[in-house]
């Protein structure tokens, strides 16, 4: 099979690959559509030494499966494999697995392929009016749902009358502020520097967008619930600033590891601090409900390119020259209805 294959810094080969073999309680899936998530550029910029080299990445995918007794079947894949034994696993908290793995990390190759293997309570059918595409969207926008929900039963659980704010209109801020809209919220502001991806955003409905330094900006103090999609010292200082007395900063960003929280602040206002990482299996199941139901919005804010292309569309991220919050890479083999 084909497949985009991380094989030094800043460099991805679109290459012959050895097909998956689906192991016991797996099937194989047949990709259609493959996100490009910032942990694969963390990963293409040698940032990551959970990714190394030679390396398939891509971890937001959908697909049909192939063979066996759910042939044909539409598909998104939870990325996430737990072990479902320990003590997380069985409190519905499969993030936190100790043994987890996922796919385009070591041993689980991953989606920017033609096919993966998966286990079957994994993959979440997908029906025939939702394309495979917007689909494969469920797991960045599953990490925003995820945290929305976590703090959201912080605040006390009704976000209706609550300020909100986003950092970051990548996927996982643009995720974030769609599951607010979903889960109640009302007052929305997506925070974003570049202004060719404010352009795209601006006919997204349900949050307003604006840049760190214009007169729509929420003032210092005055939000009660600031998720940062972006994760660096920068983001974390204007969340601390944004946060208002008693409130919640949700950290879904990994951007980078340290600085920018003002601890002396958080602790004299009792503002709560909490980082998320990824969803549970509920969270994942929950989000593709949503997408296939239309509670997010018609996902039209997202660009396809041939999987063939996937390094010039890397390169054009880093350069910041993609409008749109998510490039999905669609292998070749994919025919136009899917």
């Amino acid at each position: 099979m084909k497949a985009l294959v991380y094989t030094d810094v800043e460099e991805l080969s679109y290459m012959d690959r050895p097909m998956p073999e689906a192991r016991d309680g797996e099937a194989l899936v047949r990709i259609m559509a493959s996100g490009i998530c910032g942990s694969d550029m963390h990963a293409f910029l040698g940032h990551d030494p959970r990714r190394p080299a030679p390396l398939t990445l891509g971890h937001e995918a959908a697909g049909i499966v192939v063979g066996g007794p759910e042939d044909g079947r539409r598909v998104t894949i939870n990325p996430l494999v737990a072990c479902g034994n320990c003590r997380d696993c069985k409190a519905g908290r499969e993030n936190l697995c100790a043994r987890r793995e996922i796919i385009s990390m070591p041993p689980r190759q991953g989606a920017f392929a033609e096919y993966v293997s998966m286990p079957f309570g994994n993959l979440v059918t997908v029906p025939d009016h939702v394309p495979l595409a917007h689909a494969a969207l469920a797991e960045p926008i599953a990490c925003g749902w995820h945290g929305v929900r976590l703090g959201r039963a912080l605040l006390g659980g009704d976000l209706s009358g609550l300020r909100c704010a986003v950092i970051g209109g990548g996927a996982i801020g643009v995720g974030a502020a769609l599951s607010l809209s979903a889960q109640g919220a009302r007052d929305i502001t997506v925070i974003e520097p570049n202004e060719v991806r404010r352009a795209r955003l601006a006919d997204v409905a349900g949050f307003e967008v604006c840049a760190p330094d214009e007169p729509a900006m929420p003032p210092d103090g005055s939000v009660d619930f600031v998720i940062d999609g972006v994760g660096y010292a920068a983001t974390r200082e204007t969340a601390s600033r944004m946060a208002r007395a008693g409130g919640a900063i949700v950290h879904i960003g990994l951007g980078e590891a340290t600085g920018g929280l003002d601890i002396r602040r958080m602790t004299l206002q009792e503002i709560t601090f909490i980082g998320t990482y990824t969803y549970t299996a509920r969270d994942f199941v929950d989000t593709a409900t949503a997408i296939c139901d239309g509670r997010l919005g018609p996902l039209d804010w997202l660009e396809e390119r041939p999987l063939s292309e996937g390094q010039t569309a890397f390169r054009d991220i880093r350069a910041g020259t993609v409008a749109a919050p998510k490039i999905i890479l669609t292998p070749e083999h994919r025919t136009s209805d899917s």
